[in-house]
């Protein structure tokens, strides 16, 4: 039997825009369809330093405008998932034969006064001989700068955006292509295939937010010439043991120009990366190349101490980044902006090119307007004062004190829920924040969360991802749900995989 949708909007691309685009679009009371051929967030978007910034190297190749955006923004996104997202101090040792030390602090000071800060601190010297975030150094880094940007869990950010559009009313199917398109002058028309399903879907108005698929897919689904070339920038990161014990993460020059982050990961590791390199290869088998795992060591290897190999690399990742081309010369320059490009020759489409994640819900806002004025639908944008799911920890709009007391915030839950380890309760607070409640409704004891299928990841909580996540495998639950997966032995992913098959044949008697 086929599924039948008729929608306003179908959204195909379940990455952070298109996420985002059907959260705004869901929030304002138009009907949405989201398609995406895999898992949400399982490309690019779960493949990012982890991190809300305005881009301070940008500012070099003067993207004035994109910086104040991004920063702008950086504070409205702290302010609405303080779950998933916290302010972070990063420190820039001087390295003497990179930029010079009067350039950066130039730098710094328009970084700090491009946007209004709320509670992110401002810059600042350090001396390295007697500040912690010395000690890990190599002893000729006697000085440097601090300045404040965001981290995030950005897999979660993905999800937790498809996840308000659902409580909204949107349609979030996960693991379904979408096929060729029909269009008239009034709508589209597709049908939607995977894992033996077909859903049809009738739309009044397309949104190309595909990614580094969106060229391909605007010019395979449709017939339409693509309208602007995408550039596509591979970034890839490492994970190694832990390389301090500090709460700050670094950030470092490379005589080549590109800028490569050191940062706390997990808790017992150090992320490390990116690197920016033009891609031609496959988009569906993206993987970090011998090449660059050695580059990012060697770079830590002329700031750190302890001196990394490849053999130290616990774990990497790479995603390939869609990038609005443009004249830049390298990778690391080119432009990190997004662009909306609009075709009313028949039913609406619009397709998204570029973006970064921190200006995810700006491109949303403005992609939106376009489609609800597209379709005659008056409503106004909403998303700058409204919390994410789990966000709302001191009421239901964006609180800058839930940014800066969340720790506070979590210690409550351990008497809340003493009944549960403290590594839990603080694990569930940073994932799920103030939706706990739904993870462990009905629960007042440890062996009401069932069976401890692994260690530290219990029925209930394979339970709750696969309900109201739209997590279907391990992958999608250690590594983009959560991260257990670092932390877990060799083959837990098998005996993950066995059992969630169990599960979904007991359901499906």
């Amino acid at each position: 039997m086929v599924k039948r949708f008729e929608c306003d909007v179908l959204i195909v691309g379940g990455g952070i825009n298109g996420a985002a685009i059907a959260r705004d679009a869901a929030g304002r009371r138009l009907r949405v369809v989201l398609c995406e051929k895999d898992d949400l967030a399982q490309h690019t978007s779960s493949a990012s330093s982890k991190l809300i910034h305005g881009g301070l190297r940008y500012l070099e190749h003067y993207k004035f405008g994109l910086v104040r955006k991004a920063l702008i923004e950086r504070e409205t996104l702290l302010r609405s998932a303080p779950h998933i997202m916290r302010p972070l101090r990063f420190v820039m040792p001087h390295d003497k034969g990179a930029r010079p030390a009067w350039l950066i602090r130039a730098g710094l000071f328009l970084y700090d006064r491009l946007a209004r800060r709320e509670f992110l601190p401002g810059s600042h010297g350090l001396d390295l001989r007697s500040h912690p975030a010395g000690a890990p150094l190599l002893p000729q880094f006697t000085q440097g700068f601090m300045y404040s940007d965001g981290w995030v869990d950005d897999a979660r950010l993905v999800v937790l955006n498809a996840l308000d559009a659902h409580e909204r009313g949107a349609v979030i199917l996960t693991h379904s292509r979408c096929g060729a398109l029909q269009r008239q002058p009034d709508g589209w028309s597709t049908t939607l295939e995977g894992q033996g399903r077909h859903v049809h879907v009738q739309a009044r108005c397309l949104v190309n937010a595909a990614g580094p698929w969106a060229a391909r897919f605007l010019h395979g689904a449709t017939n339409t010439p693509g309208g602007r070339a995408l550039r596509l920038i591979k970034g890839s990161h490492i994970v190694v043991p832990r390389l301090f014990d500090h709460p700050h993460a670094y950030i470092f020059q490379h005589p080549d120009g590109r800028i490569v982050f050191a940062m706390p990961y997990e808790g017992a590791f150090t992320l490390v990366g990116t690197t920016d390199v033009d891609y031609r290869g496959e988009l569906d088998k993206v993987a970090i190349s011998a090449e660059e795992t050695l580059y990012l060591c060697q770079l830590a290897n002329r700031y750190f101490r302890r001196a990394i190999t490849p053999d130290d690399v616990l774990w990497s990742y790479a995603g390939v980044r869609p990038l609005v081309e443009d004249e830049a010369a390298s990778a690391a320059a080119a432009t990190r902006d997004f662009r909306l490009e609009p075709d009313m020759a028949g039913a609406p489409l619009l397709s998204v090119f570029g973006g970064k994640i921190t200006t995810s819900r700006k491109l949303a806002e403005q992609a939106v307007d376009w489609v609800a004025g597209a379709l005659g639908h008056a409503a106004p944008a909403w998303t700058a004062d409204a919390c994410l799911p789990g966000g709302d920890l001191y009421g239901p709009l964006p609180d800058k004190r839930g940014v800066l007391e969340f720790d506070g915030w979590s210690a409550r839950l351990g008497t809340r829920y003493p009944w549960l380890p403290p590594v839990l309760v603080a694990r569930y607070a940073r994932a799920y924040g103030t939706r706990i409640g739904v993870l462990l409704a009905r629960r007042s004891r440890l062996e009401d969360m069932g069976q401890e299928v692994l260690p530290g990841l219990y029925e209930a909580e394979i339970d709750y991802l696969m309900a109201h996540e739209w997590a279907r495998s391990s992958a999608d639950i250690l590594w983009r749900r959560t991260k257990l997966g670092l932390h877990l032995a060799p083959g837990s992913a098998a005996l993950l995989d066995e059992w969630i098959g169990a599960r979904q044949g007991a359901l499906a008697l």
